[in-house]
């Protein structure tokens, strides 16, 4: 080992410490495939200790470091692309606190979230945020990608839900903000500089995470809706008889659901008509709140907002619903590739969007078969087009970057984002010079030079050169 290796190896010990390339291979590629990366070395540190020394030492040594929670990442910021050191929190995995009476927990950050959400019910409350990849995503990832998922219209981003932050800086300070406080006006909110940052500012060891009651009632629907506008006429109707109860409303086309059907074992069309377009909703709170979902629904069926309705009426049913939309991603990678977009815009013009771009996208490639899905409850899409079957799929993702640009200008005309809950990562550093001012782009430049003066953080990712 070079002497570097050596002192590294003394700071974690042979548990933390690997140069097996059979071990490392699994962390170099993201799950979609875009991205294989490479590294020498996969540290494994299980303390946050063991993290500062490590940064002290790399800082000091001038040593790129690359930070990996889950691996579920889809912009290419958890991969190392230059043989930077591979840091993995996957053994810094334990809730140090629940305090039930403060409704919060303190989790470090290579807890995977399923754990914590089932650790929270257990004590009667709720851990907001869920997605797909709650099975392997970690704390720390989550808060560094800032993480959405199906409940942000009710209870927000992975930004909303952080009380405090533990951090290790590039030079190995500890910045311990792990307070529990929901209100603490001393100054700037240091922690909110960390959050989003994909790794480039400094690595969550930690964080105190809030909590919410969990809910009594929950009732879960799948709707048929003839087109968007109505499906987010829809969403205002739930809303109003809820009083804003809704924590998920989900937007999926047929071409979607059909791929589900077709790849996912077990999985059943819930009606015996096909609809252009189908809803995933949710409501859950105190007692009551089933039955103004459900006279919500009844009056937008009345209405014409609905054609046709299916309430879960057990916890398999919901599971089987809820398993439609989950099983999407899953699905377009089992049919093949696909050219992917994670946008939002404002949810009154979600239907405008959606309709001038696929039109756009059809004119410059009209093999392209349009999949769109997501949380249209908060304005946020997965924008993706399937490549046709039999195609050529090196051909076909070729196009991947113009794609891209036609999608995101058309989401700028909107007033949107090109990045609503996946981030930057490597993949969209282009598209964050393209749509951020330069004063923005001054800025984040600047944070990086203040905390990370040797960029030995997450090199090349998230901020533009």
């Amino acid at each position: 080992m070079t002497p570097l290796f050596e002192q590294l190896h003394a700071i974690v010990g042979p548990k933390g410490f690997s140069t097996d390339p059979a071990e490392i291979a699994p962390h170099l590629e993201e799950w979609r495939s875009k991205y294989t990366g490479a590294s020498p070395l996969l540290l494994k540190p299980a303390t946050t200790q063991e993290v500062s020394a490590i940064l002290a030492l790399c800082h000091q040594t001038g040593t790129a470091v690359v930070p990996q929670g889950g691996n579920t990442g889809l912009v290419g910021a958890q991969i190392p692309f230059h043989n930077e050191i591979l840091l993995s929190l996957a053994r810094l995995n334990q809730i140090r606190v629940v305090d039930v009476h403060n409704s919060c927990l303190i989790a470090e950050a290579g807890v995977v979230l399923a754990a914590a959400q089932s650790l929270a019910d257990d004590n009667s409350l709720l851990l907001a945020p869920s997605l797909a990849s709650e099975g392997s995503a970690m704390i720390g990832g989550l808060i560094s990608s800032n993480a959405g998922g199906v409940n942000v219209l009710r209870y927000g981003m992975m930004r909303e839900q952080v009380l405090g932050l533990e951090v290790v800086l590039a030079d190995g300070r500890i910045l311990n903000t792990l307070r529990t406080l929901r209100k603490d006006n001393t100054g700037y909110d240091l922690k909110q500089l960390f959050i989003g940052a994909e790794g480039t500012l400094g690595i969550i060891t930690a964080a105190a995470l809030k909590l919410f009651p969990k809910p009594s009632e929950r009732a879960t629907a799948f709707v048929a809706v003839s087109n968007v506008n109505k499906a987010t006429a829809l969403l205002a109707r739930l809303q109003k008889h809820t009083n804003g109860l809704l924590n998920a409303f989900e937007l999926l086309a047929r071409a979607g659901l059909e791929l589900v059907l077709r790849h996912i074992p077990g999985s059943k069309d819930p009606f015996a008509v096909p609809s252009p377009w189908y809803v995933l909703c949710e409501a859950s709170g105190i007692a009551g709140v089933e039955a103004a979902f459900q006279a919500g629904l009844e009056s937008a069926l009345e209405d014409g907002l609905a054609d046709n309705i299916v309430i879960a009426s057990s916890e398999s049913q919901r599971a089987a619903l809820w398993r439609l939309r989950e099983a999407m991603s899953e699905a377009q990678k089992l049919e093949g590739p696909s050219l992917k977009h994670d946008i939002s815009v404002p949810v009154s013009a979600a239907a405008a969007f959606i309709d001038k771009a696929i039109a756009a996208v059809a004119a410059h490639l009209p093999s392209a078969r349009a999949v769109p899905f997501g949380h249209l409850g908060d304005g946020n899409l997965h924008f993706n087009f399937q490549m046709e079957q039999g195609a050529d799929p090196q051909s076909y993702l070729a196009h991947w970057d113009d794609i891209q640009q036609i999608v995101h200008d058309i989401v700028q005309e909107f007033g949107g984002s090109f990045s609503a809950e996946h981030g930057v990562g490597v993949m969209k550093r282009a598209a964050l010079k393209r749509y951020k001012s330069t004063v923005e782009v001054d800025l984040m430049r600047l944070l990086k030079q203040s905390l990370d003066p040797k960029a030995i953080l997450n090199p090349g990712k998230l901020i533009p050169d």
